[in-house]
């Protein structure tokens, strides 16, 4: 399935698992995730509670140069090391997520696409958190210059997808998005297909 730009989404419903909110208690609001905990309703009458991670959503940009990936090497708090992932970033209050693709893009490695597609949207963690990043490829790639944000460092390269998958092995790619990435790679050479 691929879930549309909104968070509000039309799926085949089976309302006998519906969980229905009774009450909504924020906890936390900072500049990129707000923290709730909400009192919901079970099927069977009982309540529950859910701890959910708000998040404005995300992009995330397969670019590809020739025969080769761009890629981002940078630290990641959470994890205390350095990770090697696709470019990425949240959207932008308002922001259409082929903007922010575009925007991220340059932003983090200077390249401009003549060619940017959607791949597939996914939520990442649905059992907490409703962030939904939408995966685009970008191809026809033109240099041009960064424009990072003042408390963001990065090293931008290209690599092969042998070399991604070198990666992968070694753990230093281990994140959802870039792994989906590669994978989807792979099959576009392979089959033409995204």
């Amino acid at each position: 399935m691929n879930p549309t730009h909104s968070k509000q989404q039309t799926h085949p419903a089976n309302p006998k698992l519906d969980e229905e909110t009774v009450s909504t208690q924020p906890i936390f609001e900072g500049k990129v995730i707000t923290l709730q905990v909400d009192t919901v309703k079970l099927p069977n009458g009982q309540t529950a509670t859910r701890e959910i991670v708000r998040h404005p959503g995300a992009v995330a940009v397969l670019a590809l140069n020739g025969d080769r990936m761009l890629v981002v090497d940078q630290y990641r708090q959470a994890m205390g090391r350095t990770e090697v992932e696709i470019p990425a970033g949240k959207l932008d209050p308002g922001e259409e997520p082929e903007v922010a693709a575009a925007r991220e893009l340059r932003e983090e490695t200077g390249y401009v696409a003549k060619s940017l597609r959607l791949v597939r949207s996914f939520y990442t963690s649905p059992g907490f958190a409703d962030e939904i990043i939408h995966l685009y490829i970008a191809e026809e790639l033109e240099a041009g210059d960064m424009a990072l944000d003042e408390d963001e460092f990065l090293e931008v390269s290209e690599i092969t997808l042998e070399e991604a998958y070198a990666l992968m092995d070694q753990n230093r790619i281990s994140d959802a998005k870039t792994m989906l990435a590669v994978y989807a790679w792979d099959l576009y050479r392979t089959t033409g297909r995204l």
